[in-house]
């Protein structure tokens, strides 16, 4: 969850609009990517369960 906007990444889901495949771990997102709401960069998140 992005700790800047509540953004939740959706590790079955993916991005694929942005080159993120459905079933990507959270671990395998690359380093440079960024919150599509907000921009934070990805040490902006904190693991959530749901």
């Amino acid at each position: 969850m992005c700790l800047i906007c509540g953004w939740v990444y959706d590790e079955e889901a993916g991005l694929p609009d942005e080159g993120i495949p459905a079933g990507t771990r959270w671990q395998d997102v690359p380093m440079n990517w960024t919150c599509p709401e907000c921009g934070a960069r990805k040490e902006d998140f904190e693991m959530v369960v749901i």
